[in-house]
C-alpha cells in the first residue's frame, strides 16, 4: 500500500530524521539565528510612493521570520529527536533480534524493524545508508548504500511466504541499470528459489538469506565487541564487486585483480565484464 500524501512539514521532519540527529540540532539552531535576525529588521516607516508593493512584500516576509524563528527549528528538533530514536532502535535490534532462534526471529520482527535491521548491519559493515522506506511494506527499494564511490541498492523481503522468486531478482536489476548502480542487493528472512539464484549469478547481485543474514549479524556483533574492548574501528568488505574469483583475470594496465562489474550505460548495459578491483585509481577492463 503506497504512502499518504505527506504536508510540507511532515516531508522536513522525515528529512531530518533521515540525517544524524546532531545535525537537526545544528539546524534547528542555523534556522533560529537566520530568522530571528530578520523578524526583528525594522521596516521604513514611511513608504516611498510606487513601491507600496515591495513594502508588503517586506512585511509578509518579516510575519513569516517571526513565527518561523519558533516553528522552523521546532520541526528540526523533532526531526533530530525521531533520528536519535531509531538509531538507538537500530542498535537495540542489532543487539538483540535473532539471539538463540536467528530464522525466527527475523520473520517475527515488523517489516520496517527489518529494514531498520538490515539497514544497520549494512552501516557496521562500512557502508553509509539511506533508508528510503520503498513506498509500501515490500516495494521498490528500500535501502540506498554508498561506499568507496559507488552505489549499491539493497530490496529487503521479510515475507511470511518464506521464499523469494526470480521476478524480486529481475525488478532490482532493471533498478539498478536505470539508477546507474555498481551493484545490488536482496535480503531476506526467508529464502530464495533456485530460479532467483541462477539469475542472479554475474550479475553483481548478492542473494543474502535468512541465514546469511543472521551471519552478517553475528559479524556486526562481533565487531561492536571489538569496538569496545580496544577502542578501534573494524570494517569487514561486503559488497557485489568486492569478492575476487579464484581465476579472475590481472588487469591489463595495473597488474592488479579484477572483478565482474555491470554495465551501467550504453548498449551494453546490464552486461557483466571485468573491471579493476582499484576502480577508480585504476580504469582497466
Amino acid at each position: 500500500m503506497g504512502r499518504r500524501k505527506a504536508s510540507l512539514a511532515e516531508d522536513l521532519m522525515d528529512i531530518t530524521a533521515a540525517l544524524p540527529w546532531w545535525m537537526g540540532v545544528i539546524l534547528a539552531v542555523i534556522a533560529y539565528s537566520i530568522l530571528q535576525n530578520y523578524a526583528v529588521l525594522e521596516l521604513p516607516t514611511n513608504a516611498v510612493p510606487g513601491k507600496m508593493s515591495h513594502v508588503v512584500i517586506e512585511q509578509m516576509g518579516r510575519t513569516f521570520a517571526y513565527y518561523g524563528q519558533y516553528i522552523l527549528p521546532l520541526l528540526f528538533l523533532f526531526g533530530a529527536l525521531g533520528s536519535f530514536i531509531k538509531r538507538r532502535k537500530r542498535k537495540h535490534l542489532i543487539q538483540t533480534v535473532g539471539k538463540g532462534k536467528p530464522s525466527n526471529g527475523l520473520r517475527d520482527i515488523s517489516w520496517r524493524d527489518f529494514e531498520l535491521l538490515v539497514g544497520e548491519a549494512f552501516r557496521m559493515h562500512g557502508f553509509s545508508v539511506v533508508e528510503t522506506g520503498g513506498g509500501g511494506a515490500d516495494g521498490g527499494i528500500n535501502l540506498v548504500l554508498k561506499k568507496e564511490g559507488e552505489v549499491f541498492l539493497v530490496q529487503c523481503k521479510q515475507w511470511r511466504a518464506y521464499k523469494v522468486s526470480v521476478n524480486v531478482v529481475r525488478e532490482l536489476l532493471g533498478v539498478m541499470v536505470t539508477k546507474g548502480a555498481a551493484g545490488g542487493f536482496v535480503v531476506t528472512s526467508g529464502v530464495f528459489t533456485t530460479e532467483a539464484m541462477s539469475f542472479a549469478k554475474g550479475r553483481n547481485i548478492e542473494l543474502i538469506d535468512g541465514s546469511a543474514l543472521s551471519v552478517m549479524i553475528e559479524k556486526a556483533r562481533a565487531n561492536v565487541s571489538i569496538c569496545s574492548a580496544t577502542g578501534k574501528k573494524v570494517s569487514q568488505a561486503l559488497s557485489p564487486t568486492s569478492s575476487i574469483p579464484i581465476d579472475a583475470p590481472n588487469c591489463p594496465k595495473c597488474g592488479g585483480s579484477m572483478v565482474k562489474r555491470v554495465a551501467k550505460q550504453g548498449e551494453k548495459a546490464g552486461i557483466p565484464f571485468w573491471g579493476c578491483a582499484e576502480f577508480p585509481k585504476c580504469r582497466g577492463i
